[in-house]
Formats: C-alpha cells, structure tokens, sequence
C-alpha cells in the first residue's frame, strides 16, 4: 500500500515505461476496421457484419514468455478475443500469445516454410 508521503500514485496521463508481462503482446490496429473494399472495388460498409472475419495488427511490445513474435511483426487474430486500452492517447490491443493465430515477418524467410501473402 502507498503511503501519502511518495506522493500521489501515477495517472494515465504520467509518461512512464511500459513492460508487457506473461504471454501478453500490444499491438496497434490499422484504420482498416472501418469501411473497406474488396480486390474487385466493391464498397463494404464499417456496419457489414462479417462472420469470423480476422484482423491484422502491428506488434508494439510483447513480454517475456512470448515465444515466436518480435516487435515490429505483423500478427492475425481475432477481433472478438481482444482487451483495448488507450495508452498515451493512442488506441492498441492486449492480445495473448496464444490467441494469435499468424505472424508476418522479413524475418521469417530465413529457412522457414510458410504461406507468402
């Protein structure tokens, strides 16, 4: 428990450092989520409903039991598993390792198999 004497506990607004802990990772989701258009140039509106439809986002941080994923990577997962938070005004998504369902990544090509997408 604090005491009155360290002074008042930190706020959101507070520049402090973030560590992710566990098998957490942050990623930041592109605007994408709103209206989009497919490959032959049909509108779809943000209110479509799209069943089971995944999401790709860019990792921020991860912690230390994070196994295959870096900072920097590019992850698939799904919208309707996510924790969102605001973190210096900026919107990301806490997503557990195990969540998370592909990784994209330069680095990735070295001697792997895979999908080229």
């Amino acid at each position: 428990m604090r005491s009155s004497t360290n002074g008042p506990s930190p706020g959101p607004d507070d520049k402090l450092p973030i560590k992710m802990l566990n098998d957490r990772v942050l990623v930041r989701v592109g605007q994408s989520e709103g209206e989009r258009r497919t490959a032959g140039g049909i509108l779809i509106p943000a209110t479509a409903q799209i069943s089971k439809r995944l999401s790709w986002a860019d990792v921020v941080a991860v912690g230390p039991n994070v196994r295959t994923i870096e900072s920097g990577d590019k992850v698939l997962f799904n919208p309707e598993d996510r924790y969102e938070v605001e973190v210096r005004g900026s919107d990301y998504v806490i997503l557990r390792d195990r969540d998370i369902h592909a990784v994209a990544s330069e680095r990735l090509e070295e001697g792997s198999t895979g999908l080229y997408l």
